[in-house]
């Protein structure tokens, strides 16, 4: 007969879970901060129930291709300027032109600029080969242009006018095919719904499905990745000197060296005064201050004790007064190594900030840039929904009609709740369809 000691075991499971206890009810567990939104009956933003999720249309994913003509019209560089994520849409605007006309495109320019701290080109930052094979079949794509056309510079097409399909077969086909070889730069007010489905087949499959990091960039953001605290949110904060100097808006109550910063920026960009500054603000184009940030993310139930990921560039000001609230927060320049990050320029910190928010468990942008539309389109297109644009109108529209605390703090959920269930702002609706849950 076999014999078991009962103590032993009692001893074991008690142990076990007194440890489970304490570590669920730890205050730096993950799981303490739901239990705790319970007690009080109000979950964070990413309990509320999606009624609207963004994912990639099928007539784009999975629709027939229309065959390229045997031969094309000619060939296109697309010339981009800017940051990284502006870089980036310019290029894809410009593969929908490039398929538009019929026409070869030629590995982009990226224009190095001093303001962004930039020297990295196309071939630093994506991968070429993987670019031109995830690119078959929806538009021919060269490395290297044929001798005779080399030798010559392209013909510049001014397209800051063009909107739509017949804008560029019109006005920008006859100068591709007189002169074979012309460099374009898309403006800004791309109307892609003009765009027959095939132009916009190749345009969103450059964007989401054929721009992937260099192995050895993409290795360094995926350590950079792995060094985070997990689970973790990327926060897009933008509040730097020049930021605040473009949008003309003024702040109570700033550091005298933001001051000063800000001043030093301005340039010929005064602020708005009196009344204009009000219908400024209350438009929403004011950004949201690091203070203003962490109310609002104590308005949505995001607890204090959240693993942040700040995936901002340099010279951030009032940064004391989301960290003062939210403690557990990190920078690439604190987790990677100083030889590393000294060797960085601005388009490769971007793609490492671009890389981490594309993976994190939550995203939040603070702005609605470049960066944040792509960012957002890409969670989409992986199936990552947690994503939220806090709202710089309903905070200046709240504040404005004299609400605080606690009031305050309920109309925000109110708001960013709605958004967050209705998907508004987590993708471009140029690729992505919305599906009703």
């Amino acid at each position: 007969m076999i014999t078991v000691s009962v103590k032993p075991l009692f001893t074991a499971i008690f142990t076990l879970s007194l440890f489970l206890a304490i570590v669920l009810l730890s205050p730096s567990s993950p799981f303490s901060s739901t239990a705790s939104n319970k007690q009080t009956g109000k979950s964070d933003i990413w309990g509320v129930k999606r009624l609207v999720e963004w994912r990639p249309c099928k007539w784009w994913t999975h629709g027939p291709r229309i065959a390229l003509p045997a031969e094309s019209n000619g060939y296109i560089r697309v010339d981009c300027y800017g940051g990284l994520n502006q870089m980036r849409r310019d290029f894809c605007d410009g593969i929908g032109i490039a398929r538009l006309l019929n026409a070869t495109l030629v590995m982009p320019k990226f224009e190095a600029a001093a303001y962004w701290n930039e020297s990295s080109g196309f071939a630093d930052v994506f991968d070429v080969d993987y670019f031109i094979q995830q690119m078959d079949g929806f538009i021919k794509v060269v490395k290297e242009l044929p001798p005779e056309v080399a030798l010559k510079e392209p013909f510049r097409v001014d397209c800051s006018k063009r909107k739509g399909q017949f804008d560029y077969i019109e006005s920008v086909l006859p100068s591709l095919l007189k002169y074979q070889f012309i460099s374009i730069t898309p403006a800004m007010s791309q109307r892609r719904d003009r765009y027959p489905l095939h132009a916009k087949a190749a345009l969103c499959q450059a964007c989401y499905g054929a721009l992937r990091l260099t192995r050895s960039l993409e290795q360094k953001a995926a350590e950079l990745l792995e060094a985070i605290p997990k689970p973790f949110l990327s926060l897009h904060l933008r509040f730097e000197p020049d930021m605040v100097a473009y949008s003309q808006c003024e702040y109570q109550g700033l550091s005298p060296a933001s001051k000063d910063a800000i001043e030093a920026a301005r340039g010929d960009r005064k602020p708005w005064t009196g009344e204009l500054a009000r219908i400024w603000r209350m438009r929403g184009k004011c950004p949201l201050t690091p203070n203003e940030t962490a109310f609002i993310f104590q308005a949505l139930s995001i607890p204090t004790n959240t693993n942040i990921y700040l995936a901002a560039g340099d010279g951030l000001m009032e940064i004391e007064g989301l960290k003062s609230i939210y403690t557990n927060v990190v920078t690439k320049s604190e987790l990677l190594s100083g030889e590393d990050f000294l060797n960085m320029h601005g388009n490769t910190k971007a793609a490492l900030d671009y890389y981490v928010s594309i993976n994190s468990d939550f995203y939040v942008a603070t702005f609605f840039g470049n960066m944040d539309k792509m960012v957002a389109a890409m969670r989409a297109y992986k199936g990552l929904h947690n994503t939220v644009f806090l709202s710089r109108r309903a905070y200046a529209e709240l504040t404005s009609k004299g609400l605080d605390g606690k009031e305050l703090k309920q109309a925000l959920w109110l708001a960013h709740k709605e958004d967050f269930a209705m998907g508004r702002g987590s993708a471009l609706p140029d690729c992505f369809c919305d599906f009703k849950s």
